[in-house]
């Protein structure tokens, strides 16, 4: 009789890896055109990034030159002038997008790995219409401000844009990345040429963030401006 066949080897036991369970939180946010409702939170905004900018010394603007300024009555269709994008935060999803035909707001999430301590949320939270339907749980995160300019070389319209600020607790999450995209793909869509903005040259890390993002640096161009007593005083030499 033939030898009976040996045991076939022990199936090895199959390995369960851990399954990948991140502790942390899901950011949700969302890019959405300003209003005159969020003239407070932009000024605070603005107040906020020239503390950051160390030119306090040079803040002049009230929440009430600002609405009117920003938000005139018969105000131009958005993009042609003056435009704000504000940035909103919320731990809970933002309800889907209605289309707009001026513009429709940007959702987007990000995780986190820790929770971020916010201690100034309250007076930061949100005036968005449909703050309700989130548990008022919307937070304002930051802003940019451009408006349209013009290339002479590249016959095209551009964009510039005059600030871009994410408050402090909200930095290094690609949230200034969001807002900046927010403004190019905006300026793609109309067939803008270009968009462009300055920094402070001691702001190290903004100039790399720029430099990797593909944006060029131009040192041989400087900023010439006229303003205050210097304005008013050459404003009124006898031409």
């Amino acid at each position: 009789m033939a030898a009976a066949a040996p045991p076939p080897p022990p199936t090895a036991a199959p390995v369960t890896l851990p399954e990948s369970d991140p502790s942390g939180n899901t950011l949700f946010t969302r890019i959405r055109l300003a209003t005159v409702d969020d003239v407070p939170h932009i000024h605070k905004l603005i107040h906020e990034m020239a503390v950051f900018e160390r030119l306090t010394h040079l803040f002049e603007a009230t929440s009430e030159s600002l609405a009117n300024t920003l938000f005139p009555q018969n105000p131009p269709p958005p993009f042609t002038s003056f435009t704000v994008f504000l940035l909103e935060l919320s731990y809970m999803p933002f309800p889907p997008a209605p289309q707009n035909e001026n513009f429709t707001p940007i959702l987007k999430s990000i995780h986190l790995d820790l929770p971020i301590e916010d201690p100034e949320r309250e007076m930061f939270r949100s005036k968005a219409i449909d703050v309700n339907v989130l548990g008022n749980d919307v937070i304002v995160g930051g802003f940019v401000l451009f408006f349209p300019n013009y290339s002479s070389f590249l016959a095209k319209p551009g964009f510039y844009i005059e600030d871009i600020f994410v408050r402090e607790c909200y930095r290094r999450k690609g949230l200034g990345k969001i807002l900046l995209s927010a403004v190019v793909l905006q300026a793609a869509k109309m067939g803008y040429g270009r968009v462009e903005w300055v920094v402070l040259d001691w702001n190290v890390n903004a100039i790399k963030f720029y430099e990797q993002m593909g944006a060029q640096i131009l040192p041989e161009w400087r900023i010439c401006r006229l303003t205050g007593d210097a304005l008013q005083a050459y404003a009124h030499i006898n031409i």
